[in-house]
């Protein structure tokens, strides 16, 4: 029972997750979203991917990605802060 379960589960995320994309792919070619957005939402995504193949381990790549993307977003906050300070 609990098999079947987990195997809707996978199904319904990953059924979820071509939704993303389409409607994703669909803003882009409606010009409704702007592709600075987009590059953006899938950099973390395509870090994921590469450390997983890099390294072998997924949840050691995602947990690497996870620290990288959040370092980037303080980053970028603190420069952006440090620009406004400036203007």
């Amino acid at each position: 029972m609990i098999n079947i379960l987990i195997l809707i589960s996978l199904g319904m995320v990953g059924l979820l997750v071509l939704l993303m994309l389409g409607f994703g792919i669909r803003g882009l070619t409606n010009r409704r979203t702007s592709t600075l957005a987009m590059v953006s939402t899938l950099a973390p995504i395509a870090l994921l991917i590469v450390l997983g193949l890099i390294i072998g381990d997924w949840a050691l790549a995602g947990i690497y990605a996870v620290a990288i993307t959040l370092a980037a977003t303080i980053l970028a906050m603190v420069l952006s802060g440090f620009r406004g300070l400036f203007n």
